[in-house]
């Protein structure tokens, strides 16, 4: 995404369960990303480079290839061409860092595995015993948010890697034997409009969090995003003014959940409650149960609780289980459980 001046994220009229699945991403990155399913033109971009604007600022490594902070070490670092910076860090000695936003980063539907995942020089490899590696996307997006558009478009082994990526944390280049590793901990979103074909079912569960999204059918909300729209654009400096408060207190928020996350505990029952709901609506495998403990968690951490409630669970239920009811032939079971039973 190109840099401009950000929307308020604050600021955007309705879609609260899209703007909540985004945050919940963005504070606990293990939840494997959101896929946002909807039409065109519902402020999915938008929300998302308005996030990423007020989410705290990172210190990382200057000229880094892998968007390193100063206290992370990794493998990577072994076969990383700029000595200088690995010699000091070898001897537990700080580099020079530089200050900046989280970073956007945006897959082009037509992007190669390559320049997903980087390249390896294999003959460098054989030849010289030395690892020599153009670092990809993935790479780019350490620390920050990789974000695809029509995600559905892009070729099925992609969305693998990504979803792999988002997962595990990592990146693995394999050739011949040859292996890289290097860090890959970002928040991914994906994005599609159902009517131009859907993800496959394996691939589609592998999605953390699922929202579907419209525009507002209610006249009054629309001319109030028609009038927000309108004074940014003629004043944004005044309109960004209008919403720092608000923008403030929410990137306290996420800064106190991401803090608190860790500490947060779930009673066992509440774990027979996760369990019921996805054997209900017939989830295949365990991934639902665990993705759903982990959205739970997050939601109670983003407010401000100790321990997870019903009502966490609950609401992890919205996010988690409607992309993962199974399907049968003819019958769009997804769409009706999540009607009567998600809302």
């Amino acid at each position: 995404m190109n840099e401009r001046t950000a929307y308020p994220f604050s600021a955007i009229v309705g879609q609260e369960r899209m703007k909540t699945g985004i945050i919940l991403t963005v504070i606990n990155p293990t939840l494997s990303g959101i896929l946002i399913r909807g039409e065109k033109g519902t402020a999915k971009s938008t929300a998302v480079r308005a996030l990423a604007q007020i989410l705290p600022l990172l210190d990382v490594i200057r000229d880094c290839p892998f968007n390193l902070l100063n206290d992370e070490y990794y493998e990577c670092c072994t076969g990383c061409p700029r000595t200088t910076c690995r010699e000091r860090r070898l001897h537990g000695e700080s580099v020079e860092t530089v200050r900046r936003r989280v970073a956007i980063v945006e897959l082009p539907i037509g992007a190669t595995e390559d320049r997903v995942v980087g390249t390896l020089d294999l003959e460098r490899a054989l030849q010289e015993g030395m690892k020599h590696f153009e670092p990809g996307l993935l790479a780019a997006a350490h620390h920050g948010i990789l974000y695809v558009d029509e995600v559905n478009l892009l070729d099925d082994h992609i969305v693998d890697v990504l979803l792999d990526s988002a997962a595990m944390g990592v990146n693995t280049v394999e050739r011949e034997g040859v292996s890289y590793i290097h860090p890959a901990r970002f928040t991914l979103v994906g994005t599609m409009n159902p009517e131009e074909g859907e993800l496959r079912p394996q691939l589609l569960d592998r999605f953390g969090l699922c929202v579907t999204v419209e525009g507002s059918r209610n006249r009054a909300e629309r001319v109030e995003i028609m009038e927000r729209r309108a004074f940014f654009e003629e004043n944004p400096g005044a309109f960004i003014a209008q919403w720092e408060d608000s923008s403030r207190e929410l990137a306290a928020l996420i800064v106190d959940a991401m803090e608190r996350y860790h500490s947060i505990t779930v009673e066992r029952g509440l774990l027979f409650d996760i369990a019921s709901y996805c054997i209900d609506v017939g989830v295949d495998g365990h991934r639902g149960d665990i993705i759903m403990l982990k959205t739970a968690k997050t939601l109670a951490a983003y407010h401000g609780r100790a321990a997870v409630t019903r009502e966490d669970i609950e609401e992890a239920a919205q996010f988690v289980l409607p992309h993962r009811v199974r399907r049968q032939p003819l019958q769009d079971i997804a769409q009706g459980v999540s009607c009567v039973r998600f809302g």
